[in-house]
């Protein structure tokens, strides 16, 4: 009998043991993380990583931009070059406007060229500079070549224009050439 009660001893000893751990377990130690240590743990690692999202998508949007300015400066650089091809064209275009002709048919011929050219030039956004007597000189977009002294015009305008000039958007490809008085 005493083989008997071992094994009931043991499994009363091992009871009580498994009670008092399920109560250790229930009950929560002064040493123990508090539950939400986790929790800021990913709000801090969520936090990281949306940071990085943030600064890759903005550095992202930045190349977007960049690459586009870069598109455009590229394609304003070669309708520029193109331009500047054709520009000698339409001076002789224009000197021919202006010569005396008694040939209405060749006059004609001249203007619808010039008409069809100018067209041309308005469909690449190419523009004339606004240069004509009596407006002002402007550095940025003239060239004076002469200057006279005349009371009919005022202060720093343009007295004659000799060449146009040429932009397209905010750069200029040809600047004006012009004859400013006073």
């Amino acid at each position: 009998m005493s083989k008997k009660k071992q094994p009931e001893a043991a499994e009363t000893e091992q009871a009580a043991a498994a009670e008092q751990a399920a109560e250790t377990a229930a009950e929560p130690t002064v040493n123990e993380e508090p539950a939400a240590q986790p929790a800021e743990d990913w709000k801090a690692k969520f936090d990281e990583l949306n940071d990085r999202f943030l600064r890759m998508a903005a550095e992202y949007d930045n190349f977007r931009k960049r690459s586009q300015r870069e598109r455009e400066q590229s394609y304003n650089d070669a309708v520029s070059h193109a331009v500047k091809a054709l520009l000698p064209t339409y001076d002789n275009l224009e000197r021919a406007l202006k010569a005396e002709t008694t040939d209405a048919e060749y006059k004609k011929g001249v203007e619808m060229t010039m008409t069809q050219l100018v067209e041309s030039l308005k469909g690449l956004n190419v523009t004339i500079i606004e240069a004509s007597a009596g407006t002002g000189f402007d550095p940025n977009f003239h060239n004076a070549v002469m200057h006279v002294e005349d009371e009919a015009f005022g202060e720093n305008q343009i007295a004659e224009v000799f060449q146009q000039g040429f932009q397209i958007g905010d750069k200029v490809i040809r600047h004006a050439m012009v004859k400013v008085a006073n």
